[in-house]
């Protein structure tokens, strides 16, 4: 990769000196395997513990009823700790309530990675190719505090 098409400073932040490329993926090694686990820029720090998004939505997407979810961080006034923020698109014709949702959370995940709020939307916005538009729910948690 030359850099970003017309984005002289994102290129600059992105290939350092020597010609390396900085993805911005937070990966684990393990057992000699290497594991995506998320991006910089979506890491949540929470009570100082670091939360992936990704590992919370795999988790949330398993409760029954739940057709897809995206997670993002939200900062605590006052204190510069975020919280989890979950959107979960229910199946259609499915009764699934947020209470529902938490207690799955509860069931599978640590409780700094629970999700402080969970907010079920018919929808969640998709890019063209069916990526969720992350900054979308970034403006729709701010809408809910």
């Amino acid at each position: 990769m030359q850099g970003y098409y017309r984005a002289p400073e994102e290129t600059a932040s992105a290939i350092n000196a020597e010609g390396w490329f900085n993805t911005r993926d937070l990966a684990r090694l393990e057992d000699g395997k290497l594991y995506i686990v998320g991006r910089t820029k979506e890491l949540i720090v929470r009570f100082g513990f670091n939360v992936y998004p990704a590992e919370v939505e795999a988790v949330l997407n398993t409760c029954p009823g739940v057709v897809r979810s995206a997670v993002i961080g939200r900062t605590v006034a006052g204190d510069g700790n975020e919280e989890v923020v979950a959107f979960i698109q229910p199946a259609v014709g499915s009764t699934l309530t947020s209470t529902e949702v938490a207690d799955h959370a509860t069931a599978h995940l640590a409780p700094y990675k629970r999700p402080s709020q969970i907010v079920l939307v018919s929808a969640l916005p998709l890019t063209p190719t069916g990526k969720v538009v992350k900054a979308e729910l970034i403006k729709m948690a701010a809408s809910t505090q």
